[in-house]
């Protein structure tokens, strides 16, 4: 499957929402069609959107819920999150023939060869990465998978139909359990096992709120590789601003959990303790920016999207915990590092593009471009 390009990565292009379906009481997937360009993505990734909400304009990332195997439409779910700016204006606002403006693929949390079961554990709108990455397993493998739904009750239940019409279309290789808490009680570590059952070495594949993923992860009896995805962000070497909690599809991808059962990152985020750092200047670093081209004194210690905002530009960002990909920009000139990398591939790396969120210069000066 071919891996989302640099142009898409970088940029946002409008697409319009040509279909809203109601999948819950509290969750709307939204059909879209992009103008530009196809969007090129893999079962299990995310897109970021950029939308003004009462003149602010926000950045938010929502997970596929389509596949690009079986579906020929772009398709995301949102769930309304309370207090959430981004998720209830999609609600309240959005309508057939609206445009969004739609931006970077990214994301980890996505298939691996094997010829293992597939074990999906869901909480909540957390089954949205999980069907993408169903619809895939059952279009192109003879893998079986079984998937447990936890909700909070039979009106938040997501994609019921959808389910129901995979479980009839692949019978004896799709097994779909749900688990309603307000009937169950709240889904517990007895319970995974018991679901897991004889399919131990089967690859598990963990989204939902923090503390369900917590418990489905202990509790999974092995030998089989665990992969996550989290709703919320690692601690961040600067604190995110205006950060919805992301129930509306995984926006972030966690370390993953390899198949010893331990985590595995591409690094590791900043302490929120961490002392500041020295305010010393040396070196430049140069902005490139809307067509526009802003040259700040280097500060030891700040990052590019700080050195940036210092310059007076207003560049994309979201998580600021190098997740999402919104903030990429390349270096065509100088060198940076990474404090934390959960989005960028090597071969982007390799390429010069990096997370300027988290990308410090090591050089004296230093160019990157947003283009």
């Amino acid at each position: 499957m071919a891996r989302p390009t640099n142009v898409q990565r970088a940029g946002f292009q409008t697409a319009t929402v040509t279909r809203i379906v109601k999948e819950s009481v509290d969750a709307r997937t939204f059909v879209l069609r992009p103008h530009e360009q196809p969007i090129t993505y893999r079962a299990g990734q995310f897109c970021t959107f950029r939308v003004t909400v009462d003149g602010e304009v926000l950045y938010r990332s929502y997970s596929m819920s389509s596949a690009p195997e079986t579906d020929s439409e772009l398709m995301t779910t949102v769930k309304r999150v309370p207090g959430g700016k981004v998720s209830n204006w999609m609600h309240d606002n959005l309508t057939e023939g609206d445009e969004l403006e739609l931006g970077p693929v990214t994301g980890r949390f996505c298939l691996r060869e094997s010829a293992a079961p597939l074990l999906g554990f869901s909480g909540g709108s957390g089954i949205t990465p999980i069907l993408s990455l169903a619809k895939s397993v059952l279009a192109t493998t003879d893998r079986r998978v079984r998937l447990l739904c936890a909700d909070r009750d039979a009106d938040s239940m997501i994609f019921g139909e959808a389910l129901t019409a995979l479980t009839a279309r692949y019978p004896g290789r799709l097994e779909v359990r749900r688990h309603l808490d307000s009937s169950g009680g709240f889904l517990d570590a007895d319970a995974v096992r018991a679901f897991v059952g004889p399919d131990g070495h089967g690859e598990a594949y963990v989204c939902g709120p923090e503390a369900f993923m917590e418990m489905v992860e202990n509790a999974l009896p092995g030998p089989g590789a665990i992969y996550s995805e989290r709703f919320g962000t690692p601690v961040p070497a600067t604190p995110p601003v205006s950060a919805d909690p992301i129930a509306g599809g995984a926006a972030v991808v966690s370390p993953e959990i390899g198949p010893s059962g331990t985590h595995t990152s591409v690094s590791a985020a900043t302490p929120a303790t961490a002392a500041p750092p020295p305010q010393g200047e040396t070196g430049t670093v140069t902005i490139l920016l809307n067509r526009k081209k802003k040259t700040v004194p280097r500060r030891a210690g700040e990052t590019l999207l700080e050195s940036a905002r210092r310059a007076g530009l207003v560049p994309p960002f979201s998580c600021e915990a190098g997740n999402c990909a919104t903030c990429i920009a390349k270096v065509t000139s100088g060198h940076a590092t990474l404090r934390v990398n959960e989005a960028l591939t090597d071969d982007e790396l390799d390429e010069g593009y990096v997370l300027t969120c988290q990308a410090v210069p090591d050089t004296d000066s230093i160019t990157v471009d947003y283009e």
